[in-house]
């Protein structure tokens, strides 16, 4: 209160206030328009400048804080071994001074110390040192030399078995196919792929498939098919043992009341299915999907993709049915469903295991958010290709709550930055699939990703990931040896020196996808040492052989054994 003279003083003195405010005549205009107190704009004006005092004070101190934990991190190896008493005592109270800034900057720290974050620090430094040397980068980068006596490698490349070439003929003949009885549904499903990829599969062979009483028909493509001859087939089909039921396109034969007339013209016409995949069925309403989940009550797995007219209530009230049994959805580019709308049904869901709604375009962080909170410990697989709205806020919950995820699809998200590959990698250190087509993840990013979770991969896409070169090679090269399916396709900053460290570093590698890399020579081609390695992408010929080669001969779940549930 006592500072009121000094400033009334100020206020009758021109001159003084003149020094304090330089633009002292323009702010008694306004005083005397506004008729605004002249001991409150000098009150206003001391409160900026301690504002602004306050403002650089904690400034200040935010840098000292960096700094003190920069300094903690360099003199951390020193505590590394037991010592003396005195310091391990030492040791403990750096560790309660360091406590206040590691509570304000939590998440820094954690991403700082975590293992994403060191392979990342050392690839970023050895590219430095690499880039500095005197010889060249790539050159100082790959020492691989392409073998000489490649004779005896030759021969053993793409040899076909007995059965394979056996099952081709068939294919090729399938119309001449009397009887598939007594032939195991491996063989069934083998043969039952190489007619699609023939384009054949008609009447008589989907015929051959249900005659008896099969336990498993897997047909991916039955477009040729007409509404006669599908109810022709399947009205007289003895579905009691059937579990695995696979009719891909069949909006051609398949509408509501074909398949209300046949396969699900009763209650409990399907009583052991367990998987059912219709994708494609175009024309297919919720009437229809409502009358399947009555005929078939013990559903786990069940594939609706590009089912165009089902709607979002239709989903919601078939996974309803299905609360305790369904593992395993797909609904990708179904356009008619949003997913806020079935995420409270999906919610509900017990056991689910696998959920695939790539292509629908209102999957968003929330979506994500809600979904994996539910299910996040249990979640094996899951399919977020083309759902552009997605950040990395989906995949800092993915990787903080689905541990035990297998399968990961981020194809075509755009909005995902290095980051999404740091949570993935500290969180889900299991993932055996991954598939990053055509995102902007760098070079050195996917590389410390490969460095800390490769180990475990089996199958990797890096399709048209234009900024993937030597760091992504280089710790495939070294960490990632167990991949059985590599996609480096418009990959062009790999060199032949690059991919022939891959391919002969990998010896579990089978397939390995090179469309539209241009770049690669015959030195690569012809100079690798895997004779296992089948090559597709660098020279026209039959690729459609090859696509699905290496699909395992799947169960009819992917993750878990069947359960009876009646």
């Amino acid at each position: 209160m006592d500072t009121w003279p000094l400033e009334a003083g100020l206020l009758n003195s021109g001159p003084v206030m003149h020094n304090f405010f330089p633009d002292s005549a323009e702010r008694n205009t306004q005083v005397e328009n506004y008729d605004v107190p002249k001991k409150d704009i000098v009150f206003e004006q001391r409160k900026e400048i301690a504002l602004s005092s306050v403002r650089k004070r904690q400034s200040r101190r935010k840098e000292q804080k960096l700094m003190q934990r920069e300094i903690a991190r360099n003199v951390a190896p020193r505590f590394a071994h037991l010592g003396p008493q005195e310091q391990m005592k030492q040791h403990k109270e750096k560790k309660v001074k360091l406590r206040e800034v590691d509570l304000e900057m939590e998440l820094d720290l954690d991403d700082s110390q975590s293992p994403f974050s060191l392979a990342l620090e050392a690839i970023k430094m050895r590219q430095t040192v690499r880039k500095g040397s005197l010889t060249g980068f790539s050159e100082s980068l790959f020492k691989w030399v392409p073998a000489k006596a490649k004779d005896c490698d030759a021969l053993k490349r793409d040899v076909p078995t007995l059965l394979d070439l056996s099952l081709n003929v068939l294919a090729k003949n399938a119309d001449a196919i009397v009887s598939l009885e007594h032939v195991p549904d491996k063989l069934r499903h083998r043969l039952s792929q190489l007619v699609s990829d023939c384009g054949v599969v008609d009447a008589h062979f989907v015929g051959l498939l249900a005659r008896g009483s099969p336990t498993e028909i897997r047909l991916r493509n039955i477009s040729r098919l007409t509404e006669d001859e599908f109810s022709k087939i399947f009205s007289v089909c003895d579905t009691k043992d059937l579990t695995v039921l696979q009719l891909d396109l069949c909006g051609r034969c398949m509408p509501d009341y074909i398949l209300n007339g046949t396969l699900a013209r009763s209650s409990h016409r399907l009583p052991s299915l367990a998987t059912i995949s219709l994708k494609g069925a175009h024309r297919l309403s919720d009437i229809g999907l409502t009358q399947l989940a009555v005929s078939a009550p013990a559903l786990q797995s069940i594939n609706l993709s590009q089912c165009s007219l089902l709607t979002s209530q239709g989903i919601s009230d078939f996974v309803s049915c299905f609360e305790s049994t369904l593992r395993e959805l797909y609904i990708d580019d179904c356009q008619n469903i949003d997913a806020t709308i079935i995420l409270p049904a999906l919610k509900k869901l017990k056991c689910l295991e696998v959920l695939s709604v790539a292509g629908i375009e209102t999957v968003c962080d929330n979506f994500v958010i809600g979904l994996v909170k539910a299910h996040g410990i249990n979640m094996k697989e899951l399919g977020f290709a083309n759902c552009v709205q997605l950040t990395d806020i989906s995949l800092r919950i993915v990787g903080k709550n689905c541990p035990n995820l297998c399968a990961l699809d981020l194809s075509y998200l755009h909005n995902l930055t290095d980051s999404a590959l740091k949570h993935l990698a500290n969180g889900c250190q299991s993932i055996r699939r991954l598939k990053l087509h055509r995102n902007d993840f760098s070079d050195e990013a996917i590389a410390a990703f490969l460095e800390v979770s490769g180990q475990s991969l089996d199958a990797l896409s890096v399709n048209n990931i234009h900024r993937v070169a030597h760091n992504t090679a280089l710790s495939i090269a070294k960490c990632s040896r167990n991949l059985v399916s590599l996609d480096l396709s418009w990959c062009r900053r790999l060199t032949d020196e690059a991919l022939g460290m891959i391919v002969d570093s990998c010896l579990s590698l089978k397939l390995l996808k090179l469309f539209g890399c241009t770049q690669i020579t015959e030195a690569f081609l012809n100079g690798h040492s895997n004779p296992m390695v089948r090559i597709i992408g660098c020279k026209t010929g039959p690729v459609l052989e090859h696509l699905d080669a290496l699909e395992p001969q799947e169960n009819p779940l992917r993750y878990s054994p069947l359960t009876s549930f009646y």
